[in-house]
């Protein structure tokens, strides 16, 4: 795979998203056909630990995945039995499982002859291939729901894998099922004339200088659509219209999908909740391109909120 840093690009896809493997939920069900795979030596391994993944940096602008073959990880029955693990597909052809290590001390011990190290995402996703980024995507958020899924939410029972970690069903009443769950956010570029609206939430601390676009989860019972006019108008006091759908994004921290839009307001009075927004500006093109110098950053490469920043900028 081409080791380069991730570019957004206004007709390519956004990260996270593109990922290579064949999901093959056509055969999760075989319970024999999964079996085999977890035996075979030529099985992928997509390792997880506390989050973490085994990365190879290159250098200071590349980066990649290290994705071991079964036979070479001392993964016995023992550890496998006693990890979360899930089939992701097929990869090139040959059979993928992410494999939850967080009960090990030292999972790199499971790995002898691994080159990379256990790391952090969020710090080197954009030095990754994109498609290597939205394998870990995929693998993140199964971990994740896997982890926090461990009990039936019907009744309290333990649940058990089935359907290759794709599905739980309650041990004690085998009718309560449980699948993988991804929770929907609304993120929006509020526009008004040639100019448009970043703000910095409270959630990113007092340090941050990161202006990007409003955002919120979408509400039982409401469309995107509704979720970003009423998003708006809490957030800085603004009603919308003219709402727009831009593209969607994958976003593994740690299992949300990005539904970007865009909104047109008709008023430049802003009215911020205290509680959510620290600051709003309504900013011009040539604001944006000389935000440095204005005080601010802009969302990393690697977000969908920069993804429509420049795409307005174009």
């Amino acid at each position: 795979m081409t080791m380069t840093p991730y570019r957004p690009g206004r007709n390519g896809g956004n990260f996270y998203s593109g990922s290579p493997v064949d999901r093959a939920a056509q055969d999760r069900a075989d319970a024999a056909r999964i079996a085999s795979y977890l035996a075979c030596g030529d099985t992928l391994l997509v390792p997880c630990w506390h989050g973490r993944h085994l990365i190879v940096q290159d250098g200071d602008d590349s980066a990649r995945i290290e994705l071991p073959a079964r036979r070479s990880a001392l993964l016995t029955p023992e550890i496998l039995d006693r990890s979360n693990w899930v089939f992701l597909g097929y990869l090139d052809g040959r059979p993928l499982f992410v494999v939850d290590l967080s009960l090990l001390d030292q999972p790199e011990l499971v790995f002898p002859h691994a080159r990379g190290t256990f790391r952090e995402l969020r710090p080197l996703a954009g030095l990754l291939p994109p498609d290597e980024a939205a394998i870990l995507a995929q693998a993140r958020g199964m971990v994740h729901w896997r982890a926090h899924s461990r009990f039936c939410g019907t009744c309290g029972a333990p649940n058990r894998p089935d359907q290759a970690g794709h599905r739980l069903a309650c041990t004690a009443e085998p009718t309560h099922l449980h699948f993988p769950r991804t929770d929907p956010v609304v993120i929006m570029l509020v526009q008004r004339q040639d100019r448009v609206l970043l703000a910095r939430g409270t959630r990113f601390g007092t340090e941050s200088r990161t202006l990007s676009a409003l955002a919120g989860f979408v509400e039982p019972g409401e469309t995107p659509e509704e979720a970003v006019a009423r998003e708006v108008m809490e957030e800085v006091g603004l009603p919308v219209d003219t709402i727009r759908y831009h593209s969607a994004q994958p976003w593994p921290y740690p299992g949300t999908l990005m539904l970007a839009f865009t909104a047109i307001a008709h008023t430049d009075a802003l009215r911020l909740d205290p509680e959510e927004i620290v600051e709003a500006r309504w900013l011009t093109r040539d604001d944006v391109r000389n935000h440095a110098a204005l005080g601010f950053t802009l969302p990393g490469p690697t977000t969908i909120a920069r993804r429509m920043i420049d795409d307005w900028l174009e």
